[in-house]
C-alpha cells in the first residue's frame, strides 16, 4: 500500500454508486483528489455496501424498491465482489443470493463470519452467513423472535463483536396518521444469533427518530443522529447495556429556529481516532417558481463535534457547507485526514443556476474543522447516488 511521509495509508479505493452502476475512484489522500476507474453493474440499484474484514471482498445489497414506503419492487440481493488488492478494480465473486424485500443497509460483524442486512418495510434484519470462500451464504435461522421496530434503518455490530443495533427511525405524524416511535434495538451477538433484545426508547420513543449510528474506536461509546429531530445523542454502553437515555444531545443545525423545508439529520462518522464527530444535514425540498422546480431552501451542512475524551461529550466547533444537495453518505479515509461527501441529486437554485450531484473533498485539520478542497460533478441523470464508500489499499 503506497504511504505518505507520515506513513499513513496514502491510496484509497473510493465507490460510489449511481443507480445500478459502481463507480471505482482512485483516492489520493495527499493531494486530495479522485481519479475515476472502471464501474461495474448489480442486478439493481445499489442500496448499501461493505467491506469484508481482510478489505479482499465488497458485499453490496441491491433493490429495484423505491426509498421510503414506496414501490415494493421484487428484485433484491446481495452480490459479492473481489477487490483487486494493487488496483481496487471490483470482479464478481459467486452469485448473488436473492433477499426478501428492500435491503437498507448491509454490514459484516467483526470477523467477517456473518452478513448483517437490515430492511425498512416492513422492519427487519437478518444474519447470513459467509461462506469459507467469502461469498454470500444461507440465512442463519433466528432461536428467538426478533421485535424490529417501526422503519429499520440501519444495523451495527459494536466493535467487540458481542453486540448489534438496529436502528428504527419511526415516522413524524401525517394527516391521519399518529406519530410512530422510534427506538435502538440492542441485542446480544453470539456466532450469527441476536438474542436478549433490548429496546432502548428514550420516552417510549416518542419525539425519538434514530437513523444512522457510529461507534468510538476505543470508548464504550455511540454516537446516533436522529433525523427526524437533527439532533445528536451519544449514550454509553456499561458492560453489554447501552444506556436508556443518551448522556449528551446536541444540536446539529446551525439554525434550528430557522428551519424552511423539510430537514434530516443524516449519516454520521467518528473519525478513526476518535476525536471528532461528523453529522450531515440534509435539505432538498422543492417548490414552484416560475413554471419549474427550484430548491426551497435549507441547511445542507456537516455539524463538526470534538468528543471530550473523559467524557464522551461532543462539542460542537463548526458548521461548513457540503457543497451540493442533500448528502445521503459521507466517508472518512482510514488515516482521518480526507473526508468525502456524496450528494444523490442535483437541483435548480432560485436564481437560475444548477448545483449538480458531486463528490466533494474536505481537508480535516487537526483540530476536526473541515477545509474544503475541490469537488467533481457526477452525471446521475435520473437516478441518483445512493452510497459512497472507502477501502483503504
Amino acid at each position: 500500500m503506497p504511504r505518505s511521509a507520515s506513513g499513513q495509508p496514502n491510496r484509497v479505493a473510493l465507490y460510489a454508486s449511481v443507480g445500478p452502476e459502481l463507480t471505482q475512484y482512485d483516492l489520493d489522500v495527499d493531494a486530495a483528489t479522485l481519479v475515476k476507474r472502471e464501474t461495474v453493474s448489480l442486478p439493481a440499484n445499489v442500496h448499501y455496501a461493505w467491506p469484508h474484514a481482510s478489505g479482499r471482498y465488497l458485499y453490496v445489497a441491491s433493490s429495484d424498491s423505491a426509498p421510503g414506503l414506496g414501490a415494493a419492487g421484487d428484485k433484491h440481493y446481495v452480490s459479492a465482489f473481489h477487490i483487486d488488492p494493487d488496483s481496487g478494480g471490483l470482479a464478481p465473486h459467486g452469485d448473488p443470493i436473492a433477499l426478501p424485500t428492500r435491503p437498507i443497509h448491509i454490514t459484516s460483524d467483526m470477523p467477517s463470519e456473518n452478513l448483517l442486512v437490515a430492511f425498512s418495510n416492513p422492519s427487519g434484519v437478518r444474519v447470513y452467513r459467509i461462506n469459507s470462500d467469502a461469498t454470500p451464504g444461507t440465512e442463519v435461522a433466528q432461536r428467538e423472535p426478533i421485535d424490529p421496530g417501526i422503519y429499520g434503518h440501519q444495523a451495527r455490530v459494536r466493535p467487540d463483536n458481542r453486540s448489534v443495533i438496529l436502528v428504527t427511525r419511526g415516522h413524524d405524524a401525517a394527516p391521519g396518521r399518529p406519530e410512530e416511535p422510534g427506538a435502538l434495538k440492542v441485542f446480544d451477538y453470539r456466532d450469527g444469533q441476536l438474542i436478549r433484545e433490548v429496546s432502548v426508547a428514550p420516552n417510549a420513543g416518542y419525539g425519538f427518530g434514530p437513523r444512522h449510528l457510529d461507534f468510538h474506536s476505543t470508548k464504550p461509546w455511540a454516537y446516533v443522529s436522529l433525523e427526524r429531530q437533527n439532533q445528536l445523542d451519544m449514550f454509553e454502553f456499561s458492560g453489554g447495556a447501552l444506556s436508556a437515555t443518551p448522556l449528551f444531545r446536541k444540536e446539529t443545525l446551525a439554525e434550528p429556529g430557522n428551519i424552511r423545508s423539510r430537514q434530516a439529520a443524516g449519516t454520521v462518522h467518528v473519525d478513526p481516532n476518535g476525536r471528532f464527530a461528523y453529522a450531515v444535514n440534509r435539505a432538498s425540498t422543492t417548490v414552484e417558481s416560475g413554471g419549474r422546480r427550484v430548491f426551497a431552501g435549507g441547511e445542507n451542512t456537516f455539524a463538526v463535534y470534538a468528543i471530550d475524551p473523559a467524557t464522551g461529550e461532543p462539542d460542537l466547533v463548526q458548521h461548513v457547507d457540503t457543497r451540493g444537495i442533500h448528502c445521503r453518505t459521507f466517508h472518512i479515509d482510514p488515516s482521518g485526514r480526507v473526508l468525502v461527501a456524496a450528494h444523490i441529486m442535483g437541483m435548480m437554485m432560485p436564481d437560475g443556476s444548477f448545483v449538480p450531484a458531486c463528490l466533494s473533498l474536505f481537508r480535516i485539520a487537526e483540530d476536526g474543522r473541515l477545509d474544503f478542497v475541490r469537488k467533481y460533478d457526477v452525471d446521475v441523470g435520473n437516478r441518483t447516488m445512493f452510497w459512497m464508500g472507502m477501502v483503504p489499499r
